[in-house]
């Protein structure tokens, strides 16, 4: 299955950060995301990343989820790019 078709909808509703629960994105990170890439990745340097904007960390999220085969609800990769986004990428929302 994939979430190509979600992507815009993803970027559009961006949740507010209240309604977005990082120690979830955490876990659902930990446990599905680390298993085909390292933490490193995310503190690359700035230039070398795809990642630009915090509408571009929920389409790399959105994209990289696919790849597990988990069944991931919207919310879900919305914990995801939260946590991602406080813990190492501070974009501004």
């Amino acid at each position: 299955m994939t979430f190509r078709w979600m992507i815009p909808a993803l970027v559009l509703a961006g949740g507010s950060a209240q309604a977005q629960d990082t120690q979830r994105g955490k876990f659902l990170y930990e446990n599905h995301c680390l298993t085909c890439h390292y933490e490193r990745i995310h503190k690359r340097e700035t230039s070398k990343s795809l990642v630009k904007s915090i509408a571009q960390l929920r389409v790399e999220v959105a994209n990289r989820a696919a790849l597990t085969q988990q069944r991931f609800t919207i919310q879900d990769l919305d914990h995801i790019a939260e946590y991602l986004n406080r813990s190492h990428y501070r974009f501004k929302q």
